[in-house]
């Protein structure tokens, strides 16, 4: 009797992942394309209530088959690891042995004359970086005469001044609507419907950002 649940649980296991987790890749890139098509329209004109939610619904579709996609491919290399082991291990071997010995650096020219062995090598080369970087006494340009344009202190005060709400609002106004929500699905439509509700929260948020910068 057990034996017949574990082979029925077995089937349904089957059954779901043909349904949900078969060809993802091929699900996201869809979704995307839809997505992206809902952009485009709201770029050009405005979306309606339900292009709206579809939208959004699209948007965190993508998102959840994303994760899901990603834990799966986690699962499936942690599967054959465990099958096979560290089955490509000389060959993995053999791969860093041979860039190691395309790096490695066993002669330089110097003046004509090709200096072979470790350490002359090495002294060669850290007497041409030495040479490369020591400092010479050359005469160089100073912008000690030149007079440059400085503000004044009202106009070094206003650039250090806090935000003002027409500012903000100025500013949230320019943003496109339906420009691609992150994965909480809000966008710049729902600030300026909201916006009202939402101001106190905004302005608290960017005088806390200016104090800090400041």
């Amino acid at each position: 009797m057990l034996k017949e649940k574990f082979k029925l649980i077995k089937t349904a296991l089957k059954v779901w992942h043909r349904s949900h987790s078969q060809n993802l890749p091929a699900k996201i890139t869809s979704l995307k394309d839809r997505q992206d098509d809902l952009d485009g329209k709201g770029e050009i004109d405005d979306l309606s209530a339900d292009e709206c939610d579809e939208l959004w619904e699209v948007s965190a579709t993508i998102h959840s088959l994303s994760q899901l996609s990603t834990s799966i491919c986690w699962q499936q290399s942690r599967n054959q690891w465990l099958r096979e082991g560290d089955a490509n291990t000389k060959y993995f071997h053999s791969i860093l042995s041979t860039r190691r010995r395309r790096n490695a650096i066993s002669s330089v020219l110097v003046d004509g004359v090709r200096i072979e062995g470790l350490h002359p090598v090495r002294n060669a080369i850290f007497t041409h970086f030495a040479h490369h970087f020591k400092s010479q006494d050359e005469v160089r340009l100073s912008v000690s005469n030149l007079r440059f344009r400085t503000l004044s202190v009202v106009e070094g005060g206003s650039l250090t001044k806090p935000f003002s709400l027409n500012e903000v609002k100025e500013i949230i106004w320019d943003y496109n609507s339906f420009k691609s929500p992150g994965p909480d699905g809000v966008n710049f439509d729902f600030i300026k419907d909201f916006w009202l509700d939402l101001k106190d929260d905004v302005m608290r948020f960017v005088s806390e950002f200016h104090w800090l910068k400041v």
